[in-house]
């Protein structure tokens, strides 16, 4: 079904994980759903989401194998170029069945506008750049280096953002990204926050036996990759064990990435792998549990460009769950989490390590400090406050079209 026969066909394209688990994404697919939007998602399959096709929710979810996991320039080439042709498949496969009258592009990689200009050609397909994070800066955070691969980066970015119709920031250091380097008209940018819902962030009972035998318990939920500096933490934990011999305390750290089994096996190199247990991607049941039974929660993300200009959506779900924060001083984790974190000096893990002790020690700056991101969440950040702020960035995009 088109536009013109009154119910609007948005697809949604995603590349680094699958539908319904990347939250901001599927918030976004069921919110324009609920508004009365046909809504199909490519994706590709995922642990939890191996079907090649699901219809949930009222979204159609259309998945593709992508084995690969890369870790290098050139395994990121190849990543994105199978990606890239198995979206082109099946985006032609939903066309044929029902055309769309919006390609919604959620990076990274930078590259979907390759998608959008195949169909901006067939018909009047527009498209929305969803900028979820900024690959430059992810780039450099990465590999530490520019050079000819970072500016295609910038080459790339900036042909969505000259091919996009309207595009989605995530925060206002994205906002102004999309206007300073993607030279986008100002009027042509929404800010929509990744806030949670609170109907999944659900309160449950501690489960004891995640302590692992001790009094604490430090949790983390994330993607395991470089960037986010679960070194850092093994390096806190050693300090705290070894240097200071607290043995009171336990790790859980929930979440895959491709520096998962190069941390575990840092934190055997450090004499601390019977202090951690790492959960590996786990059932939203068993995260939950994880953090609902933590006393205190930590954001390892590494201070660098990338990392300071991006908003965590691990920050507000340990916001909506109550629970105290410890990471290092960025801008944006900051502007999140303000009262219900606490901030160490940037990179530095013997700091992070006395931030955790301060919290662990003194459960009433844990319980004040739990509630103000409570409130914080639910009387400002959760998702039903964006979710107008996405509809109304469509009812922008549908505007511009009819101008």
């Amino acid at each position: 079904m088109t536009e013109s026969a009154g119910r609007p066909h948005v697809l949604i394209l995603i590349e680094n994980l699958s539908a319904p688990f990347d939250r901001r994404a599927w918030q976004e697919a069921t919110t324009l759903h609920d508004a009365g939007f046909q809504v199909s998602i490519i994706c590709p399959t995922g642990h939890g989401s191996e079907t090649h096709f699901e219809s949930l929710d009222g979204v159609d979810i259309y998945r593709y194998d992508l084995p690969l996991e890369a870790s290098s320039a050139f395994g990121y080439l190849r990543e994105y170029t199978t990606a890239l042709a198995n979206t082109l498949r099946l985006a032609s496969k939903i066309w044929k069945k029902s055309r769309f009258d919006v390609i919604h592009a959620c990076n990274p990689p930078d590259l979907f506008f390759l998608i959008a200009w195949v169909f901006k050609i067939r018909g009047r397909t527009k498209f929305v750049f969803d900028h979820h994070d900024i690959n430059p800066e992810l780039f450099e955070a990465k590999f530490s280096k520019r050079g000819p691969l970072w500016n295609l980066m910038v080459l790339v970015e900036r042909l969505s953002f000259w091919t996009a119709d309207i595009s989605i920031a995530t925060n206002e250091s994205y906002r102004e990204i999309a206007i300073r380097r993607g030279k986008m008209d100002p009027e042509k940018v929404f800010v929509v926050r990744s806030g949670p819902k609170l109907d999944r962030l659900k309160l449950l009972d501690p489960v004891p036996s995640l302590k692992n035998g001790k009094k604490y318990l430090v949790g983390y939920v994330g993607v395991i990759g470089e960037q986010e500096g679960l070194n850092y933490l093994v390096d806190s934990a050693h300090y705290i064990v070894h240097e200071l011999k607290r043995t009171d305390i336990h790790f859980g750290v929930v979440g895959g990435g491709t520096s998962l089994e190069d941390i575990k096996k840092y934190a055997a190199s450090m004499g601390v792998t019977d202090y951690f247990t790492f959960t590996g991607r786990v059932s939203d049941r068993e995260l939950l549990e994880m953090l609902n039974t933590s006393d205190v929660c930590v954001n390892t993300d590494v201070a660098n460009d990338m990392n300071d200009k991006s908003t965590m959506n691990k920050i507000m779900e340990y916001m909506a769950l109550g629970k105290p924060i410890v990471q290092f001083d960025l801008t944006e984790g900051r502007f999140s989490a303000q009262d219900a974190s606490l901030y160490a000096a940037r990179n530095d893990p013997v700091d992070f390590a006395h931030n955790i002790l301060k919290l662990v020690d003194d459960e009433t700056l844990r319980s004040r400090m739990g509630a103000f991101g409570q409130e914080r969440i639910r009387n400002h950040l959760e998702w039903k406050y964006e979710a107008p702020k996405l509809l109304g960035a469509y009812n922008a995009l549908f505007g511009l079209a009819n101008r």
